[in-house]
Protein backbone atom coordinates (compact mmCIF):
# COMPACT_ATOMS: atom_id res chain seq x y z
CA UNK A 1 0.00 0.00 0.00
CA UNK A 2 1.03 3.33 -1.08
CA UNK A 3 1.78 5.90 2.27
CA UNK A 4 -0.59 8.73 1.68
CA UNK A 5 0.80 12.68 1.25
CA UNK A 6 -1.07 15.17 2.84
CA UNK A 7 -0.15 17.73 1.14
CA UNK A 8 -2.13 21.11 0.40
CA UNK A 9 -2.58 21.93 -3.32
CA UNK A 10 -2.77 25.70 -2.98
CA UNK A 11 -2.53 28.62 -0.99
CA UNK A 12 -5.42 30.11 1.06
CA UNK A 13 -7.39 32.76 3.20
CA UNK A 14 -5.84 34.31 5.72
CA UNK A 15 -7.33 35.31 9.45
CA UNK A 16 -4.38 36.21 12.12
CA UNK A 17 -5.95 39.40 13.72
CA UNK A 18 -9.60 39.65 14.55
CA UNK A 19 -9.21 42.58 12.08
CA UNK A 20 -7.96 40.87 9.78
CA UNK A 21 -10.32 39.44 6.98
CA UNK A 22 -10.14 35.58 7.65
CA UNK A 23 -11.85 35.05 3.57
CA UNK A 24 -12.26 36.44 0.40
CA UNK A 25 -15.15 38.85 1.54
CA UNK A 26 -13.17 41.12 4.16
CA UNK A 27 -13.67 41.25 7.87
CA UNK A 28 -15.88 39.40 9.95
CA UNK A 29 -18.42 41.37 11.36
CA UNK A 30 -21.35 41.04 14.13
CA UNK A 31 -21.92 38.83 16.94
CA UNK A 32 -19.00 37.05 18.79
CA UNK A 33 -19.32 33.10 18.95
CA UNK A 34 -19.83 31.63 22.46
CA UNK A 35 -16.41 29.88 23.47
CA UNK A 36 -16.52 26.94 24.46
CA UNK A 37 -13.25 25.87 25.70
CA UNK A 38 -9.97 27.65 23.94
CA UNK A 39 -10.21 25.35 20.60
CA UNK A 40 -14.32 25.09 19.49
CA UNK A 41 -16.61 28.47 19.04
CA UNK A 42 -20.27 28.29 18.50
CA UNK A 43 -21.69 30.04 15.93
CA UNK A 44 -25.22 29.12 16.37
CA UNK A 45 -27.75 26.54 17.89
CA UNK A 46 -27.35 24.92 21.66
CA UNK A 47 -29.60 23.04 23.77
CA UNK A 48 -32.46 22.64 21.04
CA UNK A 49 -30.07 21.22 18.47
CA UNK A 50 -29.97 17.64 17.87
CA UNK A 51 -27.14 17.48 15.48
CA UNK A 52 -24.17 18.85 15.37
CA UNK A 53 -21.30 20.41 12.80
CA UNK A 54 -17.85 20.88 13.57
CA UNK A 55 -15.89 23.00 10.68
CA UNK A 56 -12.15 23.21 10.39
CA UNK A 57 -10.44 26.01 8.99
CA UNK A 58 -7.95 26.01 6.09
CA UNK A 59 -4.12 27.10 6.48
CA UNK A 60 -3.95 30.60 7.87
CA UNK A 61 -7.68 30.68 8.30
CA UNK A 62 -9.72 31.08 11.63
CA UNK A 63 -13.01 30.37 13.20
CA UNK A 64 -14.75 33.00 11.90
CA UNK A 65 -14.45 31.94 8.35
CA UNK A 66 -17.76 29.68 9.06
CA UNK A 67 -19.44 32.44 10.85
CA UNK A 68 -21.85 33.46 7.61
CA UNK A 69 -23.39 29.86 7.68
CA UNK A 70 -24.85 30.31 10.81
CA UNK A 71 -27.71 32.55 9.06
CA UNK A 72 -28.02 29.59 7.04
CA UNK A 73 -28.47 26.86 9.23
CA UNK A 74 -31.59 25.78 11.13
CA UNK A 75 -32.09 25.38 14.70
CA UNK A 76 -31.63 21.49 14.47
CA UNK A 77 -28.46 22.46 13.76
CA UNK A 78 -25.52 23.56 15.99
CA UNK A 79 -22.51 25.23 14.17
CA UNK A 80 -19.76 25.03 15.76
CA UNK A 81 -15.82 25.59 14.45
CA UNK A 82 -12.26 25.17 15.49
CA UNK A 83 -10.17 27.74 16.15
CA UNK A 84 -6.63 27.02 15.77
CA UNK A 85 -3.55 29.37 17.68
CA UNK A 86 -2.20 32.03 16.78
CA UNK A 87 -4.86 34.16 15.38
CA UNK A 88 -8.03 36.01 16.11
CA UNK A 89 -8.93 35.88 19.79
CA UNK A 90 -5.96 33.08 19.71
CA UNK A 91 -3.46 35.54 18.36
CA UNK A 92 -0.96 35.44 21.41
CA UNK A 93 -1.00 31.92 21.67
CA UNK A 94 1.57 29.73 20.51
CA UNK A 95 0.91 27.95 16.59
CA UNK A 96 1.03 24.52 16.22
CA UNK A 97 3.42 22.99 13.61
CA UNK A 98 2.75 19.38 13.63
CA UNK A 99 -0.34 17.69 12.50
CA UNK A 100 -0.21 14.78 15.30
CA UNK A 101 0.06 17.29 18.09
CA UNK A 102 -2.98 19.10 16.69
CA UNK A 103 -5.16 16.62 16.10
CA UNK A 104 -3.79 15.19 19.82
CA UNK A 105 -5.21 18.17 20.85
CA UNK A 106 -8.33 17.90 19.29
CA UNK A 107 -9.15 14.51 19.97
CA UNK A 108 -8.81 15.47 23.82
CA UNK A 109 -11.62 18.36 23.96
CA UNK A 110 -13.73 16.83 21.65
CA UNK A 111 -15.63 13.92 23.29
CA UNK A 112 -17.76 15.99 25.29
CA UNK A 113 -19.62 17.72 22.17
CA UNK A 114 -19.82 14.44 20.69
CA UNK A 115 -22.96 12.60 22.72
CA UNK A 116 -25.37 14.38 19.47
CA UNK A 117 -24.96 12.80 15.95
CA UNK A 118 -22.47 14.92 14.31
CA UNK A 119 -20.68 15.97 10.99
CA UNK A 120 -16.87 16.75 10.51
CA UNK A 121 -16.28 19.25 7.74
CA UNK A 122 -12.93 20.62 6.72
CA UNK A 123 -11.52 23.00 3.79
CA UNK A 124 -8.13 22.23 2.37
CA UNK A 125 -6.05 21.93 5.31
CA UNK A 126 -9.13 21.40 7.60
CA UNK A 127 -10.04 18.12 5.47
CA UNK A 128 -6.59 16.96 6.29
CA UNK A 129 -6.59 17.31 10.17
CA UNK A 130 -10.66 16.24 9.76
CA UNK A 131 -9.71 13.21 7.82
CA UNK A 132 -7.07 12.63 10.70
CA UNK A 133 -9.28 13.70 13.44
CA UNK A 134 -11.66 10.99 12.45
CA UNK A 135 -8.96 8.58 12.19
CA UNK A 136 -7.69 9.25 15.97
CA UNK A 137 -11.70 9.72 17.14
CA UNK A 138 -12.25 5.82 16.10
CA UNK A 139 -8.87 4.72 17.93
CA UNK A 140 -10.22 6.52 21.02
CA UNK A 141 -13.52 4.85 20.69
CA UNK A 142 -15.86 7.85 21.01
CA UNK A 143 -18.33 7.95 18.67
CA UNK A 144 -17.88 8.30 14.81
CA UNK A 145 -18.95 11.02 12.79
CA UNK A 146 -22.28 10.66 10.99
CA UNK A 147 -20.42 12.01 7.71
CA UNK A 148 -17.08 13.42 6.82
CA UNK A 149 -16.69 16.13 4.16
CA UNK A 150 -13.56 17.34 2.57
CA UNK A 151 -13.20 20.33 0.41
CA UNK A 152 -10.49 21.80 -1.49
CA UNK A 153 -8.17 19.12 -1.37
CA UNK A 154 -7.23 16.02 -3.48
CA UNK A 155 -7.12 13.03 -1.70
CA UNK A 156 -4.44 11.79 0.54
CA UNK A 157 -1.84 9.59 -1.95
CA UNK A 158 -2.72 11.84 -4.77
CA UNK A 159 -1.60 14.95 -4.13
CA UNK A 160 1.76 16.64 -5.16
CA UNK A 161 4.85 16.96 -3.04
CA UNK A 162 4.37 20.51 -1.91
CA UNK A 163 6.94 22.92 -1.00
CA UNK A 164 4.92 25.88 -0.36
CA UNK A 165 6.32 26.71 3.32
CA UNK A 166 9.61 26.86 1.97
CA UNK A 167 8.79 30.17 -0.65
CA UNK A 168 10.04 33.18 -0.56
CA UNK A 169 8.13 36.11 0.96
CA UNK A 170 7.36 37.51 -2.61
CA UNK A 171 6.63 33.97 -4.03
CA UNK A 172 4.28 33.01 -1.73
CA UNK A 173 2.65 36.90 -1.45
CA UNK A 174 2.22 36.06 -4.88
CA UNK A 175 0.56 32.88 -4.57
CA UNK A 176 -1.78 34.74 -2.05
CA UNK A 177 -2.94 36.97 -4.47
CA UNK A 178 -3.39 34.59 -7.39
CA UNK A 179 -5.69 32.74 -5.09
CA UNK A 180 -7.44 35.21 -4.62
CA UNK A 181 -7.95 34.33 -1.07
CA UNK A 182 -6.71 37.02 1.04
CA UNK A 183 -7.15 40.72 1.30
CA UNK A 184 -5.01 42.84 -1.00
CA UNK A 185 -5.25 45.64 1.94
CA UNK A 186 -3.73 43.02 4.07
CA UNK A 187 -0.87 42.07 1.75
CA UNK A 188 0.01 45.62 0.86
CA UNK A 189 0.35 46.80 4.71
CA UNK A 190 4.40 45.52 5.71
CA UNK A 191 3.09 44.72 9.04
CA UNK A 192 -0.03 42.44 8.77
CA UNK A 193 1.52 41.20 6.21
CA UNK A 194 4.80 40.04 7.97
CA UNK A 195 1.76 38.33 10.81
CA UNK A 196 0.27 36.58 7.72
CA UNK A 197 2.78 35.23 5.94
CA UNK A 198 4.42 33.31 9.37
CA UNK A 199 0.80 31.84 10.18
CA UNK A 200 0.37 30.55 6.89
CA UNK A 201 3.76 29.28 6.42
CA UNK A 202 3.50 27.46 9.84
CA UNK A 203 0.06 25.90 8.72
CA UNK A 204 1.53 24.68 4.97
CA UNK A 205 4.70 23.39 7.32
CA UNK A 206 2.02 21.69 9.42
CA UNK A 207 0.32 19.57 6.13
CA UNK A 208 3.18 19.42 3.87
CA UNK A 209 5.49 17.34 6.87
CA UNK A 210 3.13 15.12 7.59
CA UNK A 211 2.98 11.63 6.29
CA UNK A 212 -0.13 9.85 7.71
CA UNK A 213 0.21 6.04 8.50
CA UNK A 214 -1.09 3.26 6.39
CA UNK A 215 -4.49 2.57 8.55
CA UNK A 216 -7.63 0.82 7.77
CA UNK A 217 -10.27 2.80 5.81
CA UNK A 218 -12.66 5.07 7.92
CA UNK A 219 -16.37 3.48 7.97
CA UNK A 220 -18.25 6.69 7.31
CA UNK A 221 -19.72 8.12 4.16
CA UNK A 222 -17.40 10.58 2.82
CA UNK A 223 -18.38 13.72 0.87
CA UNK A 224 -16.13 15.28 -1.13
CA UNK A 225 -16.25 19.12 -2.63
CA UNK A 226 -14.29 20.96 -4.98
CA UNK A 227 -14.25 23.57 -7.23
CA UNK A 228 -14.09 22.78 -10.97
CA UNK A 229 -11.72 25.63 -11.08
CA UNK A 230 -8.90 24.62 -8.36
CA UNK A 231 -5.52 24.01 -9.70
CA UNK A 232 -5.10 22.01 -6.26
CA UNK A 233 -8.24 19.07 -7.02
CA UNK A 234 -8.80 19.54 -10.90
CA UNK A 235 -8.71 16.32 -12.48
CA UNK A 236 -5.95 15.68 -14.66
CA UNK A 237 -5.84 13.21 -17.86
CA UNK A 238 -6.10 9.80 -15.73
CA UNK A 239 -5.54 11.29 -12.97
CA UNK A 240 -8.86 11.83 -10.83
CA UNK A 241 -6.94 13.81 -7.35
CA UNK A 242 -10.86 13.83 -5.78
CA UNK A 243 -12.10 10.44 -6.17
CA UNK A 244 -9.35 9.20 -4.49
CA UNK A 245 -11.04 9.62 -1.26
CA UNK A 246 -13.06 6.57 -2.12
CA UNK A 247 -10.38 4.14 -1.09
CA UNK A 248 -10.34 5.86 2.20
CA UNK A 249 -13.47 4.34 3.56
CA UNK A 250 -15.99 1.62 3.15
CA UNK A 251 -18.79 3.82 2.91
CA UNK A 252 -20.12 5.39 0.29
CA UNK A 253 -18.04 8.76 -1.31
CA UNK A 254 -19.99 11.15 -3.06
CA UNK A 255 -18.07 14.19 -4.99
CA UNK A 256 -19.97 17.57 -5.42
CA UNK A 257 -17.84 20.06 -8.28
CA UNK A 258 -19.06 23.54 -7.94
CA UNK A 259 -18.67 26.19 -10.41
CA UNK A 260 -15.47 28.67 -8.93
CA UNK A 261 -11.28 27.97 -7.87
CA UNK A 262 -10.14 26.76 -4.45
CA UNK A 263 -12.56 29.41 -2.34
CA UNK A 264 -15.55 28.42 -4.79
CA UNK A 265 -17.39 28.20 -0.87
CA UNK A 266 -17.62 31.82 -0.44
CA UNK A 267 -19.77 32.38 -3.82
CA UNK A 268 -21.45 29.70 -3.58
CA UNK A 269 -22.25 29.41 0.36
CA UNK A 270 -25.70 28.94 0.04
CA UNK A 271 -25.49 25.76 -2.21
CA UNK A 272 -22.23 23.71 0.01
CA UNK A 273 -24.43 24.61 3.05
CA UNK A 274 -27.45 23.38 1.24
CA UNK A 275 -25.75 20.38 0.45
CA UNK A 276 -23.71 19.88 3.70
CA UNK A 277 -27.59 19.67 5.42
CA UNK A 278 -29.25 17.08 2.92
CA UNK A 279 -26.11 14.96 3.60
CA UNK A 280 -26.72 15.13 7.06
CA UNK A 281 -30.95 14.82 7.38
CA UNK A 282 -32.71 14.93 4.20
CA UNK A 283 -35.30 16.79 5.98
CA UNK A 284 -32.88 19.96 6.87
CA UNK A 285 -32.63 22.64 3.89
CA UNK A 286 -31.42 26.14 4.82
CA UNK A 287 -33.14 29.25 5.90
CA UNK A 288 -32.82 32.81 6.29
CA UNK A 289 -30.92 34.89 3.05
CA UNK A 290 -27.38 35.01 2.58
CA UNK A 291 -25.51 37.91 2.29
CA UNK A 292 -25.45 40.04 -0.88
CA UNK A 293 -22.75 38.30 -3.79
CA UNK A 294 -23.68 34.95 -1.97
CA UNK A 295 -25.20 31.95 -3.15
Amino acid sequence: MTRPSATDGAPETTSVRSNVPSGPSGPRRGRAPHVLNPWIRRWSGGGAARLRLICLPHAGGGASFYRPWAALLPGEVELLAVQYPGREDRFGDPLIDTMDELVTVLADVLPPLLGRPYALFGHSMGSAVAWELAHELAARGAPPPRRLFVSGRAAPGTAVSGTTHRRGDEELCAALRRMGGTSADVLDDPELRSLVLGVVRNDFRLVETHRPAVRPPLDCPVHVLTGSEDPGTSQRPGRDRTAGWADLTTAPVEVRTFPGGHFYLTPRRREVVATVLRRMDPSLSTVGHARPGAR
